[in-house]
């Protein structure tokens, strides 16, 4: 009796943790005034910025700091500066700031919630002119405009809940499962973001004059650095390069007038 006793209460517990994360969520849904999209976050824009502000410093220390060529990064300013003066970027009340990292071997671009954009001198030198640029920038704008951060760590804040729930009324083998099954559908929520991405990122680049196919030559140079390797896209949170450009030709048909 006592054993059994134990095991309701257990289940009884990790009931109401899972109803509680999934109240939280739920109770938090939005309309993103930006791109249409419903979303569920926890946080207000004003956290988005001072979360990105306060972690740009460490970002730019793991990578070595910034690149001490002024001109490099006054090149980066403009394009930024230049994509968000001319399209809905600049309604968001975000405080956009570019920033080149020192970074010779790691090819990769991100932004922080907020506003604070990145991208190393490893892919930076790989680019060919500023469009290409302007359509790395325009996609990690898109990322913010997108607020996919803050929409990614409520889901996380809910993946989190229903695993200590699962945890405490079931026991670490079911733990173990819902984990394995909750990953692949964080995953699947980070492809969407990146094709949204990409998809504001070219209307980015529309709105402020550059040539939205040269995104395409930035996801050729992606596969070419990769050496033709890659991870099957179910299991990664980017989609496949050839992928992105079937999406981004669509974009551009859709946004060119």
């Amino acid at each position: 009796m006592r054993r059994g006793g134990g095991l309701k209460l257990r289940l009884l517990i990790g009931a109401g943790i899972i109803l509680f994360s999934l109240f939280k969520y739920w109770g938090s849904t939005e309309t993103n005034p930006y791109t249409g999209r419903k979303q569920h976050i926890t946080i207000t824009p004003d956290q988005e910025i001072r979360m990105g502000l306060q972690s740009a410093p460490q970002m730019a220390q793991q990578h070595g700091g910034l690149y001490p060529d002024q001109a490099a990064q006054d090149l980066v300013d403009k394009v930024g500066r230049r994509l968000v003066a001319n399209s809905i970027a600049r309604k968001t009340g975000y405080r956009f700031d570019f920033h080149l990292l020192r970074d010779p071997q790691t090819i990769n671009a991100f932004a922080l919630p907020g506003g604070q954009v990145f991208i190393t001198y490893a892919l930076f030198s790989k680019l060919q002119n500023e469009d290409q640029l302007a359509g790395v920038l325009g996609h990690e704008v898109g990322h913010v405009v997108g607020r996919h951060s803050a929409d990614r760590m409520s889901k996380q804040g809910l993946t989190q809940g229903i695993l200590s729930g699962v945890s405490v009324g079931g026991g670490a083998n079911a733990g173990q499962m819902a984990a394995q099954i909750a990953n692949l559908v964080n995953m699947k929520y980070g492809r969407d973001d990146e094709l949204e991405a990409d998809e504001l990122g070219v209307k980015f680049m529309l709105d402020a004059g550059y040539e939205p196919e040269q995104m395409i030559g930035v996801m050729k140079i992606l596969k070419a650095v990769s050496g033709g390797r890659r991870t099957p896209e179910f299991q990664s949170t980017h989609p496949d390069p050839e992928n992105r450009i079937v999406k981004i030709k669509a974009a551009i048909r859709k946004y060119r007038k």
